[in-house]
Order: structure tokens, then sequence, then C-alpha cells
């Protein structure tokens, strides 16, 4: 379900305001929020037909709002830019999201993970109750109105249905997103133009996004150490995938009930237990996005990255290896597997796709593998198909109330941002929060300018 707004100009006429917000995420409308109940005039401006396309898909499967646990854990989640990002959270985190969101009328619950969810697990009555409110309060929208930049005179030029349109701002908001679902808004075509201006931008990168494989018939030993080096800064080949036979059965099957651990060039280690599912040329979900981040920079400094898969979480090695060498009788193997171990579908699948025949039919490798299954990526996915992105306007380009110190006047928050995190509320907490910061900083700065 969509939210549709009208534009509140029909015609390519000049706009004055107090404070000019471009984009229509949570960032941006939280940012109008602040500003608006501080008394500024506010108009919104957006790409995109409605408000909140992202924000309305991320509730797809049951909006996400925040995450239950305590501050300290819960700012940890920021690894690399925890510095920059808990001052965001501290004083907007996931206690006052709850109380935000049943101001709202909407009430919120904890799921068993500790992820926090609108009672009705949907975004749409949400993101309408809020731009009620904004409404409201004053706020305009300007809709399929595409940011182009600054004109000579420093004024905003934006295209829309009618021409183009120039914005007269005190101070501007940008919360464009970062460069994934370039579909629902977030194409990063925002980076070239902050660059312009001389504001620091670092490059936007997939995170919490999906890998392509090397696929299991591809060299071994030397020689596959030396055609993984021969990947390096080139397209995906031909080695690159599952076989034919495990994507046209398995492509789109989860892994459920693994266990996935990973230890980088660097000594950063990762093992958690999840679930993930294969993609006709790799992985993808919420147990490999976990690790992203760390798979990520592996496959960029060395252009391969490998982490273990443990099938049987649950199960000793000593154990498996005892219920591999069980006696199977006239059974096949594949019987034996799931009557001794519960191994069948996918998890079987995997297994043939690594060992082979021969491996199979050794006791030895075949448990090694059941717990220690080893899978190399060798290419994350396009940037446009990640949940999220790292990269973007760099902290060092900010202020404390994330003013471009290039662009006076100009403030930036969201995904945009130079950080990231994984998902389970995280995003959307910190997005949410850093709106309000820039809002605050640009009520802040048209006060003390006279504005």
């Amino acid at each position: 379900m969509t939210t549709p707004l009208s534009p509140a100009t029909d015609a390519a006429t000049p706009v004055h305001c107090d404070v000019a917000i471009v984009g229509g995420g949570p960032a941006g409308l939280m940012a109008a929020e602040v500003l608006a109940q501080g008394g500024a005039s506010v108009h919104l401006f957006d790409a995109m037909p409605s408000i909140g396309r992202k924000f309305l898909l991320a509730g797809k499967g049951g909006l996400n709002l925040t995450h239950s646990e305590a501050h300290e854990p819960f700012a940890s989640r920021y690894a690399g830019r925890q510095a920059h990002v808990e001052p965001l959270i501290q004083a907007f985190g996931g206690p006052e999201i709850r109380a935000w969101a049943q101001a709202l009328g909407v009430e919120t619950f904890v799921g068993t993970s500790g992820r926090v969810f609108p009672a009705d697990l949907k975004a749409a009555p949400l993101l309408r109750a809020w731009l009620q409110r904004l409404r409201a309060q004053g706020v305009q929208f300007h809709m399929r109105h595409r940011w182009l930049g600054w004109g000579d005179d420093g004024t905003l030029r934006l295209s829309a249905p009618a021409g183009e349109v120039q914005v007269t701002a005190k101070a501007v908001v940008l919360a464009l997103g970062g460069g994934s679902w370039a579909r629902l808004g977030s194409d990063g075509a925002w980076v070239p133009l902050l660059a312009e201006r001389g504001v620091a931008v670092a490059p936007l990168r997939p995170a919490n996004c999906g890998f392509d494989v090397l696929r299991s018939d591809a060299p071994v030993g030397e020689t596959r150490r030396a055609f993984l080096q021969e990947l390096i800064g080139r397209s995906p080949t031909p080695a690159v995938g599952w076989t034919p036979h495990f994507a046209e059965r398995f492509a789109g099957q989860p892994f459920k009930t693994v266990a996935l651990s990973f230890t980088d060039s660097q000594g950063h280690a990762f093992s958690r237990r999840g679930e993930f599912v294969a993609t006709a040329s790799g992985v993808e979900g919420s147990l490999v996005y976990a690790a992203s981040h760390l798979l990520r920079d592996e496959v960029e400094a060395h252009g391969h990255a490998t982490f273990h898969l443990d099938l049987l979480p649950d199960h000793s090695p000593e154990r498996v290896l005892v219920e591999v060498r069980h006696p199977r009788g006239s059974r096949s193997l594949s019987s034996h597997l799931k009557s001794r171990l519960g191994l069948d579908g996918i998890k079987a699948g995997i297994l043939y796709e690594h060992l082979g025949k021969n491996g199979m039919n050794d006791p030895v490798a075949l448990a090694h593998a059941i717990k220690a299954l080893p899978i190399t990526v060798v290419a994350t996915r396009p940037l446009d198909e990640a949940i999220s992105t790292a990269g973007g306007v760099e902290f060092g380009a900010l202020d404390a109330h994330l003013m471009a110190s290039g662009a006076p006047g100009v403030f930036c928050a969201g995904e945009m941002l130079d950080w990231e995190a994984p998902t389970g509320g995280y995003l959307l907490t910190a997005a949410m929060a850093s709106g309000r910061v820039a809002g605050q900083g640009a009520l802040h700065w048209i006060r003390q300018t006279g504005g």
C-alpha cells in the first residue's frame, strides 16, 4: 500500500521557505517533524510519486522499527562508526522510537529475537499517521521533484513535472538515502553533486548484501589459489556460481538451523547461528547479511573470502562421525544421512555439490564437511540489490549537528552518511536519529543566523 501525496505546487514557480528537505524517507520525515515542531516553515521534496517507498517495502514482511537490547550492545552494532553514530542514538534510540510510535497511535511489541515491531506488523498505518501529523503541522510536500544541485546564486534546483523549480531556503536538509534499491529512490545520484561542493564522500558499497560463490568444480590446491588471484578485478566467469544441477534444484531454498563462522585476514572473527538462502549464483539472507561487512571487506582486499558452514550445530563432531560411520546395510547414502542425521534436501545437496561422489563415500571427509563446509565467495551482488549501503558523506566533513563544513546551512542525514549496520532495527533507528539531529541543527542554524 502506498500513501500518495499531491504536489503542493502544480506550476514551476519558485519556492521560499525556512528549510528545504530533500528526501522523503524516515530521516527526512524525522527532520521535518523536528523543524515543524520548532515553528519553521518546511517544504519537503522527493523524486518519487509518493512518500516512504523504501520504508513501506521494509514493512512488507513486518516493519522492524528498532531493537530492544540495552544501549551499549545496541551502539556496538555500528562497529567502525560507533563513535559517530552513538551520539545520534543516545537521545533517540529504541525506547524513544517505541514512545514516538505510541504517540502516533501505533503500539509495538518485542519479538522473540528482541526486534521491535508495530503490533499489526504493518508499515502503512504508521506512515499514514505520521504524514497526517506532519501535514497538520504545516509541512508541505512536493512529489516528483528530483534534486539537480545548486544554482549559481545558491538556490536549490529541482526538476518537476511542470519544469525546473528554484528553491530558496535558509537551511537545507539532505536525506537522499544510499545507493541501493534505485527504483525506490535511493540511487546515489547525489554523490557528484556534493563532491562538487567539496563535501568528502566515501564510495558507496553494498551492505547487508548477498554474494556470488566460487564454483565447487573450480581448480583446487595451488591451482585454485592461482585461479582466485586471477579473479581479482575480473567480471564473473563460468567458474562463479553453483553448478547448474544445484542451482536448478535449490536456488531460492533456505538453509535452516545452521551456523556460519568466518575469520578474516586481520583476525576479526564472526560466528552465529541462523538461516540464509541459496540464490542462483550464491548466497543471501539474514545470516549472510550479518557477516557481509567482513566478507565484503575481505573480498575487496583479497578477491575472495571463505566462510565455514556447520550444517548440524546441535551435533558434536564426534557424534556426526559416529553416525556417518554407522553401518547402513542396503540403504542408500542419502537415506542413511536422512535417517541418522536428518540431513536431506538442500543440506544434502550442498554436501554433494562440495564433495562429489568420491568425497561423499569418505566418512571422515563427509563428517568434516557436515561440521565445517567451506564456501568461498568472490563477489558481492550489485549495489542496487543490497539491503543498504556503506560509504557516503564522511563524518569528518560534518559538524556535531551534521552540517557540512564546506557548505554552511546544508545538513545531511540518514543512509547517505558513511555508516552501516546489520538488519534488526539498527538501520532504521540510526536513520531516524540522524534525521532528528539534522533537523535540530537546521533549526539552530536559522535561529542563529537570524532566520
